[in-house]
């Protein structure tokens, strides 16, 4: 790849090779379980199992993905994780779009240079609704 465009080559890193499963109540979201293999595919006991919920969240603009990391060491623990990890997420969220409205609102405005940012003048900030 590298050559005519410049680009470096892309190679994955055969040491942090993992498999995924989906798991879903096809209700409230789904956990991504990502089982840690060696390159020729074999189970790599040495690295945790990782789980990662995924949900959607309403907004005025529409639905917004979230992902976040889930602590438990098994299935029914991540299960058991997910709707406490679900809210602090949606709460995260909700800040990080707080502090960018408040960046915007903080920015200069020069008459006539071209409003960019959102119709209505800001970043959706409230009203999240799980799912």
């Amino acid at each position: 790849m590298a050559g005519e465009s410049g680009m470096r080559e892309i190679q994955m890193d055969a040491d942090n090779l993992y498999i995924e499963d989906l798991v879903t109540d096809m209700a409230a979201g789904s956990i991504r379980r990502l089982t840690p293999i060696t390159k020729e595919g074999a189970a790599d006991v040495g690295r945790p199992i990782i789980y990662m919920g995924q949900a959607q969240v309403m907004s005025a603009m529409g639905p917004l993905p979230l992902t976040f990391a889930l602590e438990g060491t098994d299935l029914a623990g991540a299960v058991d994780l997910f709707p406490a990890a679900a809210e602090e997420a949606v709460q995260k969220m909700a800040e990080e779009l707080k502090e960018m409205q408040r960046q915007q609102a903080s920015q200069i405005v020069v008459p006539g240079a071209g409003g960019g940012g959102m119709p209505g003048g800001g970043m959706p900030g409230g009203g999240f609704q799980l799912r």
